[in-house]
């Protein structure tokens, strides 16, 4: 390629954000560069492991005790990685970082980013969202609202095909949803128990998931979940969301995309005489040649932290601290959602009863805690949800049991009871001093400064979590679940994979990096759109809001390159 090439665009990062941004951009004929740190990966032929079972793998998919020494910050997830999806993951040995305080960044560096391993989750923000920072005095006030992000979630659940139940809850706006996936019959029975039994306005319901469930549907070049709940691995049939089986083809049927895999961007070249943006530097992981390329727009995309990192290294005579960084901003408010802690419970009965297939998705409770007076809680702001599945066991059940011949036969062919259990997912406030910097001793083996994380939970968080564990322990009792069982691991930030913050939106340059175009103030040709810019949290997945703003940003960028606006 010919680094002097100019192009109209940059896309800096291919995951969920990055698609995004490459396919609306070239959909409106800019010519787009996307550059991916990571390797080549194309849909359905680099899903290696795709249609594996567990006897296929070394060690029935385990991770080899080697693997758990390159994998040892990614395996503190628990669920993964392992041997059929490790390479969607990076090696911890080869990526290091510096933790100041304990921050579990977990990360996937290759074409499709973590959309290939993502949750699927897809909520919506609302108004109690939006408007909480300056209802509460905390932190900085949103620049935007609710009424200016729907119609971008409108066209994003349409496009990646988001199924669900619509509810009518002001906390947790209704979508452009695809047909609802199926509870079944023990989580019916919880629906309905947690409907009798409290008046606050909890309630259950299936998850909104980004999982096609239309038969008739058309999505250019995707098929119907098979519910195989294989989704880590990658989806031969894109079934559900991913950069690459949609918004990255539907940037390459254009004719304007340029995809270059293998480019770690370290650097945004800023103009001291125009005041913009002319480039970005690059690294090229195979041949270690350093490159320069040239656009007009430029947006950063590379994932939240690592955005943030390139925005502090992105230093200049008149940024010495940080590309847009007059309000010392940059870094600061680094979010996360609280995880592992919950219930589980042994459910009687509904033994004639069972389900078919795999289903990718779980039952979920919306916030119910601190939206008005009645649902009010002392002790912390904000408010939590829950994810959770209830299930039937196995014959493992049978392995330890005292029994032998044709009744252990019988039995070992049986499923054995149900079980539910739940995960709670708390919002975490933006503090100016949960903070992520640049490392001034530690490099990384292409010579770039690593990022150094000093964040952490405080009271607000601590005293949710354990109000996210008496709910759920008071809602399985009054449903008459058996043998109630709290659980909370240790869970430090960033392993929610929910991790945010950084590039925060704002209403001025003072307070914030970014306006409500998702535009640095000071830079204006330069958009960040993946999770740096939150400036706050809320405790829903974040990743429907992250494509929603990217859309939005996108398409204001495109009609302010076609004024001349970016000109120099």
């Amino acid at each position: 390629m010919n680094q002097e090439n100019q192009f109209d665009a940059i896309v800096v990062g291919t995951g969920i954000s990055g698609g995004w941004a490459a396919k609306e951009l070239c959909e409106n004929g800019l010519k787009t560069l996307v550059l991916e740190r990571g390797r080549m990966v194309e849909h359905i032929k680099d899903y290696p492991t795709m249609h594996d079972d567990p006897w296929d793998m070394t060690l029935n998919g385990e991770l080899t005790k080697e693997d758990k020494k390159q994998y040892h910050i990614q395996k503190r997830l628990n669920w993964a990685p392992d041997q059929s999806n490790k390479h969607f993951f990076v090696n911890d040995l080869d990526h290091p970082y510096v933790q100041t305080k304990r921050f579990d960044w977990i990360r996937g560096y290759q074409v499709g980013g973590r959309s290939l391993i993502w949750g699927r989750q897809s909520y919506r923000w609302s108004d109690i969202d939006f408007n909480a920072n300056k209802k509460e005095g905390v932190s900085i006030d949103w620049p935007v609202r609710y009424k200016d992000i729907e119609p971008w979630y409108d066209k994003v659940e349409e496009y990646i095909g988001v199924s669900g139940e619509k509810l009518g809850l002001e906390v947790l706006p209704d979508g452009k949803f695809q047909p609802a996936m199926h509870l079944n019959c023990v989580e019916e029975d919880f629906k309905k128990n947690t409907a009798d039994n409290f008046d606050d306005g909890r309630l259950v319901t299936i998850g909104r998931t980004a999982h096609i469930t239309d038969p008739d549907a058309t999505f250019e070049g995707r098929g119907v979940c098979q519910n195989r709940d294989r989704c880590w691995r990658g989806c031969p049939f894109g079934g559900y969301f991913s950069s690459n089986s949609s918004t990255l083809p539907a940037a390459e049927r254009t004719g304007n995309m340029t995809l270059r895999p293998n480019s770690i961007v370290h650097e945004v070249i800023y103009d001291d005489v125009t005041k913009k943006a002319t480039g970005v530097r690059v690294i090229d992981t195979e041949t270690n040649e350093k490159l320069v390329f040239k656009a007009k727009v430029i947006f950063l995309c590379a994932s939240s932290m690592a955005s943030v990192g390139i925005l502090l290294q992105s230093k200049s005579k008149r940024f010495p601290n940080g590309l847009g960084n007059d309000s010392d901003a940059l870094g600061r408010g680094i979010m996360d959602h609280h995880y592992k802690l919950g219930a589980t419970a042994k459910v009687d009965g509904y033994l004639d009863k069972y389900y078919k297939g795999r289903r990718a998705n779980g039952f979920y409770i919306p916030r119910f805690v601190n939206l008005n007076d009645k649902t009010k809680r002392d002790g912390y702001l904000r408010g939590f949800g829950y994810q959770g599945t209830a299930s039937r066991g196995d014959w493992s059940e049978s392995i330890g049991e005292m029994g032998y011949g044709q009744e252990l036969k019988e039995a070992v062919l049986k499923p054995g009871s149900w079980t539910i259990g739940v995960t709670g997912f708390g919002e975490f406030l933006p503090y100016d001093d949960n903070r992520v910097t640049l490392s001034l001793t530690e490099k990384d083996k292409w010579g770039l400064p690593q990022l150094a994380f000093d964040v952490e939970f405080k009271e607000n968080e601590m005293n949710m979590r354990k109000d996210i564990v008496k709910e759920i322990m008071t809602m399985f009792k009054r449903a008459g679940f058996k043998d109630v069982q709290s659980y909370e691991e240790s869970s430090y930030p960033g392993l929610g994979i929910h991790e945010m913050g950084g590039a925060r939106m704002g209403h001025s340059a003072k307070t914030s990096i970014l306006n409500k175009h998702n535009q640095v103030h000071l830079v204006p040709n330069v958009y960040v759109t993946d999770g740096a810019f939150m400036t706050s949290s809320s405790c829903v997945n974040p990743s429907l809001t992250y494509m929603a703003f990217t859309a939005r940003a996108a398409n204001h960028a495109a009609e302010q390159f076609k004024k001349g606006s970016f000109n120099s």
